[in-house]
């Protein structure tokens, strides 16, 4: 049975910091390019930043230079390093497993997330 299980997230003020954790169980994480996501109130749900399986990054451009995502194959685990946190980066975050080149076809039912939110 597979399970991505998010932690980290909290209340922050504005230019704060916070580190995302993501665990998973029951794949085989190495060869799966992982992605945090978020979903804000009212809004659809999309990528902040992945890593591929080979351990290229990509970033949405509203959190380049402030976020960070990193991979640990053998904790099976991905990291969201969060820094200059911003009001508008208040959602909950995901991760999960996406296909080549393709972010939003994920493999993996949704975790319950973590939530963030940034006070002004």
């Amino acid at each position: 049975q597979v399970q991505l299980v998010e932690s980290g997230g909290g209340l922050v003020q504005a230019g704060g910091s916070l580190r995302l954790s993501c665990t998973s169980s029951g794949i085989i994480f190495s060869i799966n390019n992982m992605g945090w996501y978020r979903q804000a109130p009212g809004k659809q749900r999309e990528l902040v930043a992945t890593v591929t399986r080979a351990g290229s990054t990509y970033y949405a451009d509203s959190v380049k230079g402030r976020f960070t995502i990193s991979r640990d194959n053998a904790k099976k685990m991905v990291y969201l390093q969060m820094n200059s946190l911003k009001p508008e980066d208040t959602a909950v975050y995901y991760c999960n497993a996406h296909r080549d080149g393709s972010y939003s076809f994920v493999f993996y039912s949704w975790g319950q997330g973590t939530q963030v939110t940034v006070s002004s």
